[in-house]
């Protein structure tokens, strides 16, 4: 009888399915919350009902009802008693909303799976809590949330966004500090300091770091990139595998890290990690000892999981490339403070001088964006700037540089890439606005450029936007909105004549500064003046001195702004 009652149930529910399935009916409000009822009919088979919740939510989402589907997959939530069930449910209708935006589901299947991972840790199974916390940060830190939009849930939020994540007892054990067997002590006298720098694949923001620091005749210097043979980079790509070490606090993949870096970490004096993600999370599984530990944390990883496998503990000074930065990692990742870490804020090493040459003639009507591979760089903005220009005087022109933006990257990608390249097909067939490519010698680029804009919602720092000021460009630079309104922002960066709230503001600011050749070159002068006086390396050079010797004061936690 119950076998026939359950058939029976599964057989209606189906046949409601179809029925309601239809795009009229899913569109309609009666029809729309049918949904509802078939999912909570008595009787239904769980597993039977969790497939059920799955068509009816991506229906739901098809029909552009998002609300509703999540108000359906409650009605079958209800009728789920298996945990492991309710929570593969959740992450999988939590992808299915990335589509739409940001997803209303996430904040339940994070508190879904978390709980299970804290059970199954709390038994022992550390394998099985580890895949469900990397299933959760796979999602609180997808790229299509993070990166690949003109807002951020972390950036609006970081501590309510992150909440749950770090109230989860697995994720506080994964933070937990480990300790270190010994202090770190001062530079060596009566022989050079070793300096182990490593870094794995992006060379690009170290050239100037490295090179300054292998001159010194007092400091001996190793550097480090897996990447360059290749023997040690499966053990930067499995996640999963630190995951498991931290948690259990032995493994054989923690005996391989161990047997790879615990000679360079015995052999150096200061190791320097240049971004704070796989290669980071390695070191910190070895007990530094006596050997001081110095993190660089740029943009991106503020918005991905790497930083919440750190141990911080085990790392005595982080460098972040600006105040804002600084702010909002520390807000997103609660560890920077807690563990005692030093927090620096040093600007990127820019090599300014070389930027200094003469602009050509008629330069002082191209408008550049250098950077457009990234959603965040936003170059619609600077179009719209380029067409307030252009109906005061026809001859603004618009160069962007450097690589198109890989557009099969994610379905907003794609969609952004191809609204912009729509934006933008009537002033490049009327030669205004030019996609220059990728340019190996930028300082010679910057002689055709009169006026540089920084068109992103968000930066860590922007070095194309003070490399552009440094060749005498005009400065423009959005008021980064990720930042806008926090105590250190683009604001508080840059000279307040430079930030601008809106395009007309920009074009305003253009207007007056190009008016004339002399104004321009004076404005330009003036900009270039202060970018090489303030940002240049033989200033910044210094700064990296004090903290890789020992000798940087920072209070622990580095006393970040106030928030918002």
């Amino acid at each position: 009888m119950v076998r026939s009652v359950r058939r029976t149930a599964a057989r209606s529910a189906k046949v409601g399915l179809r029925w309601t399935a239809s795009p009229a009916v899913v569109r309609s409000r009666v029809g729309s919350g049918l949904w509802g009822a078939v999912l909570s009919t008595p009787g239904i088979p769980e597993r039977a009902r969790v497939r059920l919740a799955d068509q009816v939510h991506a229906s739901l989402l098809r029909a552009g009802r998002p609300d509703q589907a999540v108000r359906a997959s409650r009605s079958a939530l209800r009728r789920i008693g298996n945990r492991r069930l309710r929570a593969d449910l959740l992450m999988r209708q939590v992808g299915a909303e990335l589509e739409a935006g940001t997803p209303p589901t996430l904040p339940a299947a994070v508190s879904a799976e978390l709980a299970f991972a804290d059970s199954l840790l709390a038994k022992g199974n550390v394998r099985a809590a580890a895949n469900s916390v990397q299933t959760v940060h796979r999602q609180l830190f997808h790229r299509r949330l993070q990166f690949d939009r003109m807002s951020s849930p972390l950036a609006d939020d970081a501590a309510g966004f992150l909440a749950q994540w770090h109230a989860s007892a697995t994720v506080k054990a994964l933070s937990a500090p480990r300790g270190r067997s010994g202090v770190a002590g001062p530079a060596p006298s009566g022989r050079p300091l070793r300096l182990l720098i490593a870094t794995y694949g992006n060379h690009g923001f170290l050239n100037l770091i490295r090179r300054h620091f292998e001159q010194l005749p007092d400091v001996e210097v190793r550097f480090l990139d897996p990447g360059e043979d290749g023997i040690h980079v499966p053990l930067l790509n499995n996640s999963r595998a630190m995951i498991e070490h931290i948690l259990s606090g032995r493994s054989t993949f923690g005996d391989r890290v161990e047997e790879w870096l615990g000679p360079q970490v015995e052999w150096a004096d200061v190791v320097f990690v240049d971004w704070c993600a796989a290669l980071a999370v390695l070191f910190t599984m070895v007990d530094p000892g006596s050997t001081r530990v110095v993190v660089r944390l740029h943009s991106f990883e503020a918005f991905a999981h790497w930083p919440h496998l750190v141990d911080f503990s085990r790392v005595d000074d982080v460098i972040f490339v600006s105040d804002h930065l600084r702010d909002l990692s520390v807000a997103a990742i609660p560890a920077l403070t807690s563990a005692g870490s030093r927090l620096h804020a040093i600007s990127n090493a820019m090599d300014l001088s070389s930027y200094r040459r003469a602009k050509h003639p008629d330069a002082r009507f191209t408008l550049a964006v250098v950077g457009i591979k990234a959603v965040a760089k936003d170059p619609g903005w600077a179009v719209q700037v380029l067409r307030h220009l252009r109906a005061y005087d026809d001859r603004y022109r618009l160069a962007l540089y450097g690589h198109d933006l890989n557009a099969d990257a994610s379905p907003d990608a794609r969609r952004f890439w191809d609204e912009l390249l729509a934006e933008i097909a009537d002033l490049e067939a009327a030669g205004a606005v030019v996609r220059m490519g990728q340019t190996d010698d930028m300082p010679e680029a910057f002689r055709e450029v009169g006026v540089i804009v920084s068109s992103s919602v968000r930066e860590s720092f922007h070095c194309a936007l003070v490399e552009g000021a440094a060749s005498g460009a005009v400065p423009v630079v959005r008021d980064w909105p990720f930042f806008a309104g926090w105590a250190a922002s683009a604001r508080s960066l840059f000279p307040a004549d430079w930030v601008v709230d809106s395009p007309a503001e920009a074009a305003e600011r253009i207007r007056s500064l190009t008016a004339t050749e002399e104004v321009w070159r004076e404005a330009g002068e003036a900009a270039a003046t202060h970018a090489v006086a303030t940002w240049d390396w033989e200033i910044v050079k210094h700064q990296f001195d004090e903290v890789v010797y020992g000798m940087a004061v920072a209070a622990p936690g580095g006393g970040p702004s106030s928030a918002k």
